[in-house]
């Protein structure tokens, strides 16, 4: 929100001597950030000045109109003569007014005045536009100043025009939608500089009734609990909007349209209340405030015809919508140039309903932008008085004497506060006299309840003990303040953030990181020293993922959890697994370029429970009850953490030195070692066997397990996955559920030896269904104690050894803690693990 300084001391005594700096440090200590404070006296630099035009010579031959000017500026130039000026603006005639800027002044942007020769006549200086000034958009023609101004040639033009003011650009935490006006805002200064403040909404604005300005009828109390509304006839339509409030508008970024409208933008920059002028003989019956129904469309001020939706309020007449109500107009409805009948509306519409139909029409207007952020609603009847006197003032008219007044508003539901909670949450003590006071100073009643052991503290008036409830009912315009933490909250910013003090709480000793932090920690340290790299996905999915990845119709994964109101209607369910986000992730990567990626992301999945039924009811006033918390946690989807990671392109990239090594079923598989490795699971408690199990290849894929439990999956994904997806050939994943690895123990630290090892190879032919592993497995166990590690290193097929057959090469390393082995206890462990491979797989020598 962009405000001028200049309108905030309106309503609020501010120091004449106030440094731009104190202003934007009282505003911080407020809690309301401050973009930035543009002095605009320092926007345009040099002399700026009035001048009067004398004579005007129209200079023929050109491609357009251009005039060679005298312009009186009084002794501004040093010689007290004319200046010659050429300009190409039509609207001025001698004797006008008008805004001079001198050779060797600076406009905005940077554009710097001299004298020129130009068109066959010398040119000294500039006559200047809103926008060459930076006071608007208009560049139809120059400024030309009222004939009430009070200015002669030659004075300071930087007051006349608006550019001795300093504008504050304001940025409104979306919980303080007061602040999003003049009013709130001054109100803020007063409590921060201890200077008093003049309410503009404190006016005398007539009581308003049942009977009809104009036939309104509110079908939607709800949506709608307060609407006002009132007639002004006889408007002029040429009347132009006041220079004074063009330029407080311009200044706050709205552009200047018409009088009436204007007016409509300029109350709810003064007192934050969105209103609507509609041209009433453009209305077709009586107005009815309803919600949309099934197929309406309307066609908004921006011309866009938009579909409404059936949680849409809308106003209409007899033709049907003619406003989407509480974010923009309709152009059925609008004002325009003859409009000389207008009928003002100002109510008070649900915060939560309008934020919905901002963005769900992508419509963020001003009007939305204060109504989601909360509205007060004492404000119609004022707003519409304020409307009401600004256009018969500036654009004639009489107003009708009639105002419309339908009022459902409930009345605030006073908060109890202890009055020494904000003290006992903050750390600072807060006396409650001063709690009281600062409360009182935000416009809260308070009155001082029975103290908590049941003492009378005593009348109102006298000191409240430690344990008195103090009764708040917050104003209308703080919708803001609904329980006791506000309150505390609205103390401590009062009373100044500088006094809390800042003190680190010291931690408990003997506590660090816990078991399952350490093991994330070290899975995702593990996957990024070999080459993966992070992602962190949306945990949202849409309904038809599961039929794209090819999941079966019993699978427990197509059970998701839908949420009530989610970021996309295009992804309202959670993940039940990594790889849905994670291969979206990929398929963009791919998209925009990149071949080559390995990439992972550890995170919660959700399990619905079916059975669960709803969420228990608990109340906000006190703490639930552990009995609560666990029955409420039944209710919450299981959110076991996983581990997922994809493969696409070469693991091993080429170059110079050879060709490159494409990622498959294996590194996914070995992935899935990796993980397992990381959470402290000894490589003889991991056992790798072939599944079947979606999305995989029902040939390639591999089941982890640890103690004969499967806690993940590995392989290349299913083709018809990939096709669905747009993926690679070959794409390979693996997921694996942490939370189901059990946890391992401190693991003793390992005897090294010093001696050297003994290193011999063995190809053993298998059948090609026997896996590597279960061999591997079978070789240490009978490799006995001197083992220190066995490693596949090949495999090889041939018609030579026969129908589905296959030779596996392995590495086994031989090593004693206490001597140098001989050959004759190598090849003896060696012999003793072939023989034990041989009888549990039929194994035999290759060569043998």
């Amino acid at each position: 929100m962009r405000v001028s300084v200049s309108w905030l001391r309106e309503h609020v005594d501010l120091p004449a001597d106030l440094d731009p700096a104190d202003l934007e440090q009282a505003l911080v200590d407020l809690g309301i950030e401050v973009e930035s404070v543009v002095d605009l006296r320092a926007t345009v630099t040099g002399a700026l000045v009035v001048g009067e035009v004398r004579e005007i010579e129209e200079l023929t031959g050109f491609k357009k109109p251009i005039r060679f000017c005298r312009v009186d500026v009084g002794d501004a130039n040093g010689t007290g003569e004319p200046q010659e000026i050429v300009c190409g603006a039509r609207n001025f005639a001698p004797g006008d007014r008008v805004v001079v800027i001198l050779p060797g002044g600076v406009l905005p942007g940077d554009f710097a005045i001299g004298a020129r020769k130009t068109y066959g006549r010398n040119s000294h200086g500039m006559i200047c536009s809103a926008k060459e000034l930076g006071l608007g958009d208009d560049h139809s023609g120059i400024i030309v100043l009222p004939a009430d101004v009070a200015a002669k040639p030659g004075d300071d033009a930087r007051p006349v025009v608006g550019l001795d003011d300093v504008l504050l650009d304001l940025e409104i935490t979306p919980d303080r939608g007061y602040q999003m006006s003049v009013r709130g805002i001054a109100r803020e200064l007063s409590y921060a500089l201890a200077v008093p403040f003049r309410d503009p909404a404190k006016i005398d604005a007539p009581v308003g009734a049942d009977r009809p300005a104009y036939p309104v009828e509110v079908r939607d109390p709800v949506g709608c609990d307060r609407f006002a509304a009132r007639l002004v006839r006889g408007v002029d339509p040429t009347a132009p909007t006041p220079q004074w409030m063009a330029r407080r508008l311009t200044a706050a970024g709205v552009r200047s349209i018409s009088l009436p409208v204007d007016i409509t933008n300029y109350v709810m920059l003064e007192l934050g209340q969105p209103m609507h002028a509609f041209d009433a003989d453009r209305l077709v019956g009586p107005l009815v405030v309803r919600r949309a129904e099934p197929g309406e469309k309307l066609t908004t001020l921006d011309g866009v015809t938009r579909a409404l939706a059936a949680e849409d309020m809308v106003i209409c007449d007899d033709s049907g919508p003619i406003s989407l109500a509480a974010v923009m107009g309709g152009e059925t409805s609008e004002v325009v140039a003859g409009t000389t009948t207008v009928l003002f509306e100002a109510a008070h519409w649900d915060p939560v309903m309008v934020g919905r139909t901002a963005r769900r029409h992508k419509l963020f207007s001003e009007a939305a932008k204060r109504w989601e952020r909360g509205v007060d609603p004492a404000l119609p009847l004022v707003a519409i008085e304020r409307a009401v006197r600004l256009l018969t003032e500036h654009g004639g008219g009489a107003a009708d004497p009639d105002v419309l007044d339908l009022d459902h508003v409930r009345p605030r539901t006073p908060v109890s506060l202890p009055a020494d909670l904000p003290g006992r949450r903050v750390g600072v003590a807060y006396p409650p006299a001063r709690v009281v006071a600062l409360l009182e100073q935000v416009g809260c009643t308070v009155t001082r309840g029975v103290d908590r052991l049941g003492e009378d503290p005593g009348a109102v008036g006298t000191p409240a003990g430690d344990g008195t409830a103090l009764s708040v009912v917050p104003p209308t315009w703080r919708p803001d303040l609904t329980d006791p933490a506000d309150l505390v909250e609205e103390v401590v910013r009062l009373d100044g953030y500088d006094r809390v003090p800042s003190v680190l709480p010291l931690a408990p000793p003997g506590r660090g990181l816990t078991p399952g932090q350490r093991r994330h920690r070290a899975v995702t340290r593990a996957l990024a020293e070999h080459g993966y790299v992070e992602v962190l996905a949306h945990p949202f999915v849409a309904p038809g993922l599961p039929d794209l990845l090819g999941l079966p119709a019993d699978d427990p994964r197509r059970a998701a959890v839908r949420l009530a109101n989610p970021l996309s209607e295009e992804e309202p369910l959670l993940r039940t697994m990594l790889l849905g986000p994670l291969l979206g992730i990929l398929r963009r990567n791919i998209g925009r370029g990149h071949r080559d990626l390995a990439l992972y992301e550890t995170g919660l999945v959700f399990q619905p429970r079916p059975q669960a039924g709803p969420p228990p009811a608990m109340s906000v006033a006190r703490r639930p009850s552990d009995t609560e918390f666990a029955a409420a946690d039944a209710v919450l989807p299981r959110q076991p953490r996983h581990v997922a990671v994809v493969l696409a392109g070469d693991v091993e990239p080429a170059g110079w030195w050879g060709g490159g090594r494409p990622a498959g079923w294996a590194d996914a598989v070995e992935a899935g070692r990796l993980v397992l490795a990381a959470a402290g699971v000894p490589e003889d408690r991991v056992v790798v066997r072939a599944a079947e199990h979606a999305p995989w290849h029902p040939g390639r894929c591999a089941a982890l397990l640890v103690d004969d439990v499967v806690v993940g999956h590995a392989g290349e994904l299913h083709p018809s996955a990939l096709a669905a997806l747009e993926l690679p050939r070959r794409t390979a994943a693996m997921e694996l559920d942490l939370d189901a690895v059990p946890a391992v123990e401190v693991a003793p630290a390992p005897t090294i030896s010093g001696f050297p090892p003994a290193l011999i190879d063995v190809a053993l032919v298998v059948d090609e269904s026997v896996p590597a592993d279960e061999v591997r497995r079978a070789l240490v166990e009978g490799a006995g104690e001197l083992v220190e590690s066995v490693r596949l290193f090949d495999v090889y097929t041939s018609p030579q050894l026969g129908a589905g057959r296959r030779s596996l090469a392995y590495k086994l390393t031989f090593r004693a803690p206490d001597r140098t082995l001989t050959v004759e206890e190598a090849v003896a462990a060696r012999d003793a693990a072939v023989a034990r491979a041989a009888d549990r797989f039929g194994a035999t020598l290759r060569g043998a």
